[in-house]
């Protein structure tokens, strides 16, 4: 399933952080990994998963790689999470229902 490998890829704080940049613009992967705790090639498998998920796009010009946001596959969770939330809210408005309201549940 798609959204398996968006919350597998979302799970890890570092990639999290990458998608968090990103999302106030384009940036080199040299930008993103500078705060990173880790090596280069280390953080590079972050972004080819990211990548390879559909959630970052990378375009390389010289030396240079740039990453984007891809907002469309990032929609794909939001979408479930907005789904759950309505389900969730659902559930909780009947359950306070049947506690305040204990004559309307005979």
């Amino acid at each position: 399933m798609v959204l398996d490998g968006l919350f597998v890829a979302l799970a890890d704080p570092t990639r999290r952080a990458v998608i968090r940049r990103l999302g106030c613009g384009r940036a080199s992967v040299g930008d993103l990994a500078r705060d990173a705790p880790m090596t280069l090639p280390s953080f590079m498998k972050h972004v080819r998963m990211l990548e390879s998920n559909g959630l970052i796009h990378t375009t390389k010009s010289g030396r240079v790689r740039t990453c984007e946001l891809n907002r469309e596959r990032l929609a794909l969770v939001e979408d479930w999470l907005a789904q759950q939330r309505r389900i969730w809210t659902d559930r909780t408005d009947r359950l306070e229902r049947f506690v305040t309201h204990p004559e309307e549940n005979k």
